[in-house]
């Protein structure tokens, strides 16, 4: 598998077959993956916390939110959560600034995860004082985002956008769709390029 269609395949899961477990293992290749990443003046300041078993998957969920654009659906129900999570923190007594670090580590993460057949959903919108209490996390660590990890249990597929709407939403057989940009909206002074087949070498 190429790397764009380990990208196509990365879309944000919020469903997923809850009875797949995750193994410890792939955690650590995950975060080893982030590891290797980029870091803005390699300080390196991001640590993990990695959770894949039910006890402490039960503790973190209710702490998330999950699809702001789909105001009726409060979240997976039982039997379609998470199997896993890694809680991003950033370590305050290295860098107070990290500039870009949590998304390209982000990244990295879950293209390892969509490579080894799971899939996941950065999660922004946590409780944090609430999350810190119930996994005790000391104040030299700021909570960044929550990555919910499991075995896929939806379709996720992308469309063009259509009169400037950009909401991603469900149809009636539960397909996720997801509008993005054409590739012309984006780069100013698009021209598209045409490869020549009898261009000499």
């Amino acid at each position: 598998m190429n790397l764009k269609d380990l990208i196509l395949l990365n879309r944000s899961y919020r469903r997923f077959h809850q009875d797949v477990a995750v193994s410890i293992d792939l955690l650590h290749e995950m975060v080893d993956a982030a590891r290797l990443s980029g870091s803005a003046k390699n300080m390196q300041p991001l640590k993990y916390m990695l959770f894949n078993d039910p006890a402490g998957c039960a503790k973190i969920f209710p702490t998330l939110a999950w699809a702001g654009y789909l105001k009726e659906w409060p979240g997976p129900e039982e039997g379609e959560r998470p199997s896993a999570y890694i809680v991003q923190l950033a370590d305050l007594e290295l860098a107070t600034d990290w500039w870009c670090d949590d998304g390209i580590a982000a990244q990295s993460m879950l293209l390892t995860a969509v490579e080894k057949g799971f899939g996941g959903c950065i999660i922004g919108s946590v409780q944090r004082e609430k999350l810190r209490t119930i996994l005790g996390i000391p104040e030299r660590y700021k909570i960044l985002q929550v990555l919910a990890l499991g075995k896929p249990a939806e379709e996720v597929v992308i469309d063009e956008v259509q009169d400037d709407d950009i909401k991603y939403w469900r149809d009636e057989n539960g397909v996720h769709h997801v509008p993005k940009r054409s590739l012309r909206e984006l780069i100013i002074g698009y021209e598209p390029f045409v490869f020549e087949a009898t261009k000499k070498m």
